[in-house]
């Protein structure tokens, strides 16, 4: 009976917190001094990495990734995916494993115990109710891009209705991957809503299985080319979903 199930998701979520919790103690000096320089930023990103696989691993959650294209050292791109659950960021972070990237993310995941402490310094946070905030997302994207950073955002903007297979996708990642003219990977997620979704009664260890598409190129177009390459970003993993 589905009752039986409620204590293993209820201590399935309290194990999750605590594994996000112990490598951020135990690394915590060196995390703190990889994030006291804005170049330092790629060893922080190693560090991370170490951080997601633990979680991932600690929850019986391996990844199986497959590539349409491999994502070249050294390179920035525009990284996007599909956002259902808390281990989106994790998994990402284990996906892209070459190329240090930042994500853009709401202001409010910086409320969260020592999670916070870092998000708010090594990410770029956006307040979606203010529109000094998002214009000012674009000229700290600016500066990464600059250093020769990636960056990750998931363009829905919030995690959907459980429902809701795919929601509408903003245009902030699209317009500035043309105004750099950077290339626009899609990423699909297929198994994170079941694994481990923002519902608190559902969930279980499984593989989560990831695609890397081929990449959207911007150098040849406008910024008024934005809907059309939201549009055809966003039917990639669409597509994928539903199949």
């Amino acid at each position: 009976m589905k009752f039986l199930k409620y204590p293993f998701w209820i201590l399935y979520r309290i194990w999750f917190y605590v594994l996000v919790a112990i490598p951020i103690i135990i690394l915590f000096p060196f995390l703190v001094f990889s994030i006291s320089n804005e170049k330092w930023y790629p060893f922080f990103f190693k560090l991370a990495r170490i951080w997601a696989k633990f979680i991932l691993i600690g929850m019986g959650l391996p990844w199986k990734i497959t590539h349409e294209q491999e994502i070249e050292k050294g390179k920035s791109y525009m990284l996007i995916a599909n956002h259902t659950s808390m281990i989106d960021i994790m998994l990402m972070l284990v996906t892209v494993k070459n190329n240090p990237f930042v994500f853009v993310g709401k202001k409010e995941l910086a409320k969260i115990p020592l999670f916070g402490f870092f998000y708010k310094r090594t990410c770029i946070l956006v307040d979606r109710s203010s529109a000094r905030s998002r214009q000012a997302v674009f000229l700290r994207a600016q500066r990464r891009l600059q250093q020769g950073t990636s960056i990750c955002i998931f363009p829905e903007g919030l995690v959907p209705e459980e429902g809701v297979i795919l929601d509408d996708f903003k245009d902030g990642a699209f317009r500035l991957a043309i105004n750099h003219k950077i290339s626009i990977v899609p990423i699909t997620f297929y198994d994170n809503k079941k694994r481990f979704s923002y519902n608190l009664f559902s969930g279980g260890p499984g593989v989560l299985r990831v695609k890397v598409h081929k990449f959207f190129k911007t150098e040849h177009l406008k910024i008024e080319d934005t809907k059309q390459l939201n549009s055809v970003s966003r039917s990639v993993i669409l597509q994928e979903l539903q199949s």
